[in-house]
């Protein structure tokens, strides 16, 4: 694994960064980085950890080592979750997963939600990490 970065992720600190515990970080880190373009901020190698981002979406990925698991790890991870993380255009990504032959669990489309009394539109799509993470990638549509 290559030296930390060791800086800051751009902008500072997110208020809620989700740590997932991977089976394998490499493996993490050529999904996240190498496919889907995330940067990393900084790393720990000796803790097979790793702090990530993209557009302002920050995750930490940790290779498991039984601290903090409530309960048996089984693929998929997180089950029951899905983690949103907007992007200027999900175009780049789809293109980086097709090329990678990387299965999207869920295509693109646009989706419309009710918010705050308007519509508010996403172009999105849904594909699940090494571990099955299930990970939403959405595009602001803005409003109708």
């Amino acid at each position: 694994m290559e030296r930390s970065v060791d800086r800051l992720p751009t902008g500072g600190f997110a208020r809620l960064v989700p740590e997932l515990d991977v089976f394998d970080l490499g493996q993490s880190k050529t999904f996240w980085c190498d496919v889907l373009g995330f940067q990393i901020a900084y790393q720990r190698p000796e803790s097979s950890f790793m702090y990530i981002e993209l557009q302002g979406s920050q995750v930490m990925l940790n290779q498991r080592n039984g601290n903090w698991e409530t309960g048996d790890l089984q693929r998929p991870l997180g089950r029951g979750i899905n983690f949103q993380m907007f992007v200027v255009s999900v175009e780049p990504l789809l293109g980086a997963l097709e090329n990678a032959n990387w299965p999207l669990f869920g295509e693109c489309h646009d989706a419309w939600y009710r918010v705050a009394g308007e519509q508010r539109g996403n172009r999105q799509f849904l594909v699940q990490d090494p571990d099955g993470y299930l990970l939403r990638f959405a595009q602001d549509l803005g409003e109708r």
